[in-house]
């Protein structure tokens, strides 16, 4: 059985790794320009890093750990959508606003990083997330919502 709600879910994912790569193919060569010693770096927060790569290049980490952060409930909720047979129709359609709405914020962040937009990106798609997270209680819980 396979459930067409699951393709947001694999492109988000898909997504998740462009980031992850956007941050590195950045990343790496502003580490050397920095003249950052990498063999002798030890870890941390990264916050040693933000004072010395420019914000540009933080910009797509940050994003990157966003996209490791809310969407792990998108994932969950998709799944548990697709298990119970509710992963068509407007299920599938805010799944689909919902992935759109996370690349928008992703590219924003990368790039311009302007964070009034970004919120307003990140709130509309908290707005899908609880909508479908709501679809998935009611038949969980056998909820009956009309008289």
């Amino acid at each position: 059985m396979t459930s067409a709600i699951l393709q947001p879910v694999v492109i988000l994912l898909a997504w998740t790794m462009v980031m992850w790569l956007w941050m590195y193919v950045t990343r790496i060569p502003a580490m050397q320009r920095a003249k950052i010693d990498v063999a002798n770096l030890k870890g941390g927060t990264g916050k040693d890093l933000d004072a010395v790569l420019p914000p540009e290049v933080q910009w797509k980490a940050h994003n990157y750990n966003h996209l490791l952060a809310e969407p792990t409930v998108f994932y969950a909720v998709c799944i548990v959508l697709a298990i119970i047979g509710h992963g068509e129709g407007m299920n599938l359609a805010v799944a689909w606003l919902y992935v759109a709405l996370r690349v928008a914020h992703s590219l924003l962040q990368a790039t311009v990083n302007r964070v009034a937009i970004r919120f307003l990106l990140f709130a509309s798609s908290s707005l899908c997330l609880i909508v479908l997270v709501f679809h998935a209680a009611i038949p969980i819980f056998d909820l009956h919502l009309h008289g």
